[in-house]
C-alpha cells in the first residue's frame, strides 16, 4: 500500500544550515513513520535538494510547477522555521501564506508545522488570518508564537511543541578538528553570528566578547558560519576587529556542525539553530537574540543566563565583559540545567510528528 504524498514548503535550498537541518530531520522522520510515502520539497535549489536527500524537489519560484506539486500532494506541510512573519519582507509572508491558501483551496489537508510566527504588523496579521484559516492542524515551536497565531485562526487548535532539530540524532563517529586548526590544549568556544541591523555595534561587541574569552580565560575561539557566505562575511569582519586570533571554520554539514558544537565548552550564538544544537548536546550557550524566536527559546527552556546583549542595545563595555565572565564561569550550572530540561523539549519536538499522524489518520490521503 502506497503511503501519503507529502509536499513540504519552507526556506529550503538556500544553503542555510539551520533550515537544512530542519529539512533533514523532517524528511528522516517522515520516512521512518511512512516508509512507503513520497516526499516533494519546494526548493530554491531543486537539483541540490533532490540529490542530497533523495526526494522530489520542485522549483519554489515556478508558479505552475508549484501548483502541480500541490495537486499531486495528499498532505501539505508549511514549515518548519520562521515563515509567517513580515519583519523580513511582506513579499516573503505573502509567498508562504499564499502556498497555504492555494493548498487549502485545492482541498489538501495542510498543516502549519513547527513554525515560529511573527513578528507580524497589522497587515501581516490580516494576511495570516485570510490565508491560513483553512489549515487542518498547526504546531508552533514556542509559546509566544502560539499566543500570536491562535487568535488569527480561531477554528484551529494551535499546539506549542518545539523545534524538530531537538530530535536530531548526532553522529557517533568522532570528528578530527586538527585539520581546521582546532588542536590547541585549551578549551574551545564556538561563535555563530549572522548579518543583521546595527552591524557596527554588533561587530564591536562580539569582538570584545571573543577577546575577553581568549585573553582572560585562555579560550580558543572559532566562528562557525551556519548561513553560508553571508555569515562568513560577518564573521570575518569580527575577526579583523578582534585583538586575539579567532579562526573561521569552512562550510560544514549538519553532522559536522553538531560534532564541532559538541566539542565546545561554550557557544556564543545569534543563529537559532546553533543554540538549539548546543542545547540538544547539553553544551552551555550564551545568546545574542536578534529576533524574538531566540528570546522565545530562552524563555521556553527557562534558561538561567540572560543574553549577552541585544543588537542595537547600548551596553557599557564593563557590563558586556562581566556578562561574558558570568557565562564562562557558569558553564557547569548551565549544562546541568540543559540536561534537566532538554528531554521534555525533545518530546515536544516529536509531538510535531504525532500531530501530523493524527491529521493523516483523520483526513486520509
Amino acid at each position: 500500500m502506497t503511503g501519503p504524498r507529502f509536499l513540504i514548503s519552507g526556506y529550503y535550498g538556500f544553503g542555510n544550515l539551520g533550515d537544512e537541518a530542519l529539512l533533514d530531520v523532517i524528511v528522516g522522520e517522515l520516512r521512518s513513520r511512512y516508509p512507503t510515502s513520497s516526499i516533494d520539497v519546494l526548493s530554491g535549489d531543486p537539483a541540490g535538494t533532490a540529490a542530497r536527500l533523495g526526494v522530489t524537489a520542485t522549483p519554489r519560484a515556478d508558479v505552475v510547477a508549484v501548483g502541480r506539486a500541490i495537486e499531486r500532494a495528499d498532505v501539505v506541510l508549511s514549515g518548519g522555521g520562521g515563515l509567517l512573519q513580515n519583519v523580513t519582507s511582506l513579499r516573503s509572508l505573502l509567498y508562504y501564506a499564499g502556498i497555504i491558501r492555494r493548498a487549502t483551496r485545492a482541498g489538501k489537508p495542510t498543516m502549519i508545522f513547527a513554525q515560529s510566527v511573527g513578528p507580524l504588523d497589522v497587515l501581516g496579521r490580516a494576511v495570516v488570518r485570510v490565508c491560513c484559516g483553512g489549515v487542518a492542524a498547526a504546531t508552533v515551536r514556542d509559546e509566544r508564537s502560539r499566543a500570536l497565531l491562535a487568535p488569527l485562526i480561531p477554528k484551529v487548535v494551535v499546539e506549542r511543541t518545539a523545534d524538530p532539530v531537538f530530535a536530531f540524532e548526532p553522529p557517533a563517529e568522532a570528528l578530527d578538528l586538527r585539520a581546521e586548526g582546532l588542536d590547541g590544549p585549551g578549551p574551545l568556544a564556538i561563535v555563530s553570528v549572522r548579518r543583521w541591523q546595527h552591524r557596527e555595534s554588533t561587530t564591536a561587541n562580539v569582538a570584545a566578547i571573543v577577546d575577553r574569552l581568549a585573553q582572560e580565560h585562555g579560550v580558543q575561539v572559532a566562528f562557525l558560519p551556519l548561513g553560508g557566505p553571508p555569515d562568513a562575511d560577518v564573521s570575518t569582519a569580527i575577526i579583523r576587529r578582534a585583538k586575539s586570533t579567532p579562526v573561521l571554520l569552512p562550510d560544514v554539514s549538519l553532522a559536522q556542525a553538531a560534532q564541532i558544537i559538541g566539542r565546545a565548552s561554550l557557544v556564543i550564538g545569534m543563529r537559532l539553530h546553533a543554540l538549539i544544537i548546543a542545547a540538544r548536546l547539553d553544551v552551555p550557550f550564551a545568546a545574542i537574540p536578534y529576533d524574538p524566536k531566540v528570546t522565545s527559546l530562552l524563555g521556553d527552556l527557562a534558561y538561567p543566563l540572560p543574553p549577552l546583549f541585544v543588537p542595537g542595545e547600548n551596553v557599557p563595555l564593563a557590563t558586556l565583559l562581566q556578562r561574558t565572565d558570568d557565562a564562562w564561569r557558569k558553564r557547569d550550572e548551565l549544562a546541568a540545567h540543559l540536561r534537566a530540561v532538554v528531554p521534555e523539549t525533545r518530546r515536544l519536538a516529536e509531538r510535531n510528528f504525532d500531530v501530523l499522524d493524527e491529521l493523516v489518520t483523520r483526513e486520509g490521503p
